[in-house]
């Protein structure tokens, strides 16, 4: 079974394009698995704390800020993790800004999209938590998409392999390791992430149903889930990385996720016992009823009767003279 199941699949191709042109103007494919996560990412959250009770489309306030500190944060989180790639012998600092050619990090990304979201949420009177645990499976899945852009750059892949789905690579490649021959198959960790993620989603959804996990217990699932999974798909990646103790940065990074998904889970369940009374902080909540409708006029234009003085001086101007 396995020998036939081998015959079928024998291996995964590579993309052999990264980007297409529309007259002058390049899009990279990247960028645009990149930008749809972001999309879906959004509706799913809107649509989430819509649910609680959140005033509709509030979450494109957040993520105006939330989003591009977490791009600009995920670019100089991975530009400092690998430093001599940019900055060493021979490299090309410039190339530091060249985004586009991949190179961002999901936990510099957590790190400035926290941040931008603690602020919108600060604007707009969400509860921080609420609003994290109601991105939780969204994010997750927005990250499954967005791995399939370091498929279409032939990047990010793991170690060689003979497994029937071993992934090709365009020889030669900037991560080719020295002294393998071209043919060479190699572990697919972007699919690997991609099915771990989309199997959380639906583990992240059916926690959040069945035991009603609020104040951020569930985006510290979310933070579990996912960095357990990356420390095994780091643990095989080939791709230059600084290491530290032995580890690859990013490994160190994945174990810290799983600690501080831990610290979040159990420190929130002891702080807050019952459920969250509103999406909003105290003082801030949204009131349906309190929005302007155009046919509601009057509750904005003065139907009150005019002083008596006003109405005998009407009176008086409005009747004809006679000669």
């Amino acid at each position: 079974m396995i020998t036939a199941a081998a015959s079928v699949v024998a291996s995964i191709p590579s993309p052999s394009i990264s980007y297409f042109d529309i007259g002058p103007l390049r899009i990279h494919i990247y960028a645009l698995c990149i930008i749809t996560g972001i999309i879906v990412a959004v509706l799913w959250t809107n649509a989430r704390l819509t649910k609680r009770g959140a005033e509709p489309w509030v979450v494109i306030d957040i993520a105006l800020l939330a989003v591009p500190l977490a791009i600009i944060t995920a670019r100089i989180y991975h530009v400092l993790t690998h430093w001599s790639f940019y900055f060493g012998e021979g490299a090309n600092p410039l190339s530091a800004l060249y985004i586009w050619e991949g190179g961002i990090a999901i936990y510099g990304a957590l790190i400035g999209g926290a941040v931008g979201a603690w602020l919108g949420c600060r604007w707009t009177g969400i509860r921080f938590w609420t609003f994290a645990d109601a991105l939780a499976p969204g994010l997750l899945l927005a990250q499954a998409i967005g791995r399939f852009g370091n498929w279409f750059n032939q990047e990010l892949y793991g170690l060689p392999t003979d497994v029937p789905w071993g992934l090709e690579i365009d020889y030669p490649n900037p991560a080719w390791p020295i002294g393998l021959p071209e043919g060479t198959l190699f572990h697919p960790t972007f699919l690997y992430e991609v099915l771990w993620n989309a199997l959380g989603v639906l583990v992240i959804v059916w926690v959040g149903r069945r035991f009603r996990l609020q104040w951020g217990r569930l985006f510290a699932v979310y933070l579990i889930w996912y960095s357990a999974g990356r420390i095994v798909w780091e643990s095989i990646r080939i791709d230059p990385s600084d290491i530290f103790l032995g580890l690859r940065t990013n490994v160190w990074a994945a174990i810290l996720g799983v600690v501080i998904g831990l610290a979040i889970f159990f420190v929130q369940k002891r702080r807050h016992l019952g459920l969250e009374p509103s999406p909003y902080v105290s003082g801030r909540e949204w009131n349906a009823g309190q929005a302007v409708q155009s046919q509601n006029t009057d509750d904005f234009v003065d139907v009150s009767e005019p002083p008596t003085s006003e109405v005998e001086e009407v009176s008086a101007t409005s009747t004809p003279a006679t000669k």
